[in-house]
């Protein structure tokens, strides 16, 4: 059986383990309606349309 020969260090065990712990970047679509940037799966805050369908009534930003 395989004995580590040497004390893994604290900053070589805590450089391992970050690597899994990143966070990814976001996945953006573009809305079919109005082209605006939109997480997948999420109603557009910009138009309120979501898989064609009016869902939501969006705020007028004036």
């Amino acid at each position: 059986m395989a004995v580590p020969k040497y004390k893994t260090s604290k900053a070589r065990s805590k450089r391992r383990r970050t690597i899994n712990m990143r966070m990814g970047v976001p996945t953006l679509v573009s809305c079919s309606n109005c082209g605006n940037k939109v997480l997948r799966h999420r109603v557009c805050p910009k138009c309120g349309f979501y898989k064609g369908n009016q869902i939501i009534e969006p705020q007028d930003m004036a």
